[in-house]
């Protein structure tokens, strides 16, 4: 019941100040009852001892509290209380992303920390939060590729999935042409308004049966945009050198080594953008510059409703100079 009279609003909302005339009323009233009230003078109130109090005793005021409770449900009425309802009506034109993760040896490089592979994870992780309603999917490559994630707004089951990334789930090597290839297929049917592809690598294509620009030239005739991203740092990095036979590496200082020529083309030729990460920092602000270039697009529209409802004042205040009717005449009347 609260929250309905929290809703109500009044067209007219200025004669509520006629509100003011009930106070001056009931002052005129009781001064009016004290100047014309009778005196009888007795000597002894014995005789009185024992007389109840009449019914006409207790509603003698009740004639002038219906009138001032009439009169102010009258004045709600003529200040048009309604009620107004709102509802949205909100579109999603979502995008649709794959990521395409390079999950090679030489990811393992400490220049990022703890090395590239995990940092990748964890920023393409904190990217998938900010795309709540996009469908985003995953592909794995190094020396083959393989789809990890078809595209789902199941955001939940993909963050899940990198947990279970690692080296060594494919052969090694560097299939850059592959893995966009299979990311490609992931996303070329999809009807969204917008296709992307983030395609994250730090080395040079030497494995594969695709050529990355034939891959490229791929996601243009299907409209799907590739940002290219290059990990590394500048110079060389502590990398993996050699296997030991229980799995662990042996680090050594190697060049870093990435086909920036190759990825600036790739996103050239499908209208996206090659970017440079060379430390944990640098990626974050690269996942943070696709977010901004990639805009989800929202159509909201407004509805609102307005219903009237002085109806329920004008029966309260009917029923009020009815009551005031009644008693006057029948309780109250006058004798000539």
């Amino acid at each position: 019941m609260f929250d309905f009279f929290n809703d109500i609003t009044f067209a007219n909302k200025e004669l509520l100040w006629l509100l003011l005339v009930i106070p001056v009323i009931l002052a005129w009233y009781i001064w009016k009852s004290k100047k014309y009230s009778a005196e009888l003078s007795v000597s002894s109130f014995q005789n009185f001892e024992g007389v109840k109090v009449s019914l006409k005793q207790y509603l003698r005021h009740s004639l002038i509290l219906l009138r001032l409770i009439a009169i102010a449900l009258l004045i709600v009425v003529l200040a048009r209380p309604q009620s107004r309802s709102s509802w949205k009506d909100v579109k999603t034109e979502g995008i649709d992303i794959v990521m395409a993760l390079d999950i090679s040896g030489s990811m393992l490089a400490k220049d990022f920390k703890p090395d590239r592979l995990e940092a990748a994870k964890e920023v393409a992780q904190d990217f998938i939060d900010s795309r709540p309603n996009d469908r985003i999917g995953l592909v794995i490559f190094s020396g083959e590729s393989f789809t990890q994630c078809p595209l789902t707004s199941d955001h939940a089951v993909i963050k899940n999935l990198f947990a279970g990334i690692h080296t060594g789930m494919v052969a090694d090597g560097t299939a850059i042409g592959n893995g966009l290839s299979t990311a490609i297929t992931r996303v070329k049917d999809s009807k969204a308004k917008s296709k992307v592809v983030i395609l994250l690598t730090d080395g040079v294509n030497n494995q594969g049966q695709i050529a990355p620009i034939t891959a490229a030239e791929i996601a243009e005739a299907f409209g799907v945009r590739v940002y290219t991203i290059g990990v590394g740092t500048l110079g060389k990095a502590l990398s993996p050198v050699a296997m030991y036979p229980d799995g662990t590496y042996e680090y050594g200082y190697v060049d870093v080594t990435i086909d920036e020529p190759t990825l600036t083309e790739i996103a050239k030729m499908t209208g996206g953008k090659y970017f440079r990460a060379t430390n944990n920092d640098k990626l974050k602000d690269i996942y943070k510059e696709i977010d901004r270039l990639e805009k989800t697009i929202f159509e909201e529209k407004n509805f609102t409703n307005k219903a009237e409802h002085f109806l329920p004042f004008a029966i309260a205040a009917g029923i009020a100079l009815l009551l005031e009717f009644l008693l006057k005449s029948f309780i109250f009347r006058s004798i000539p």
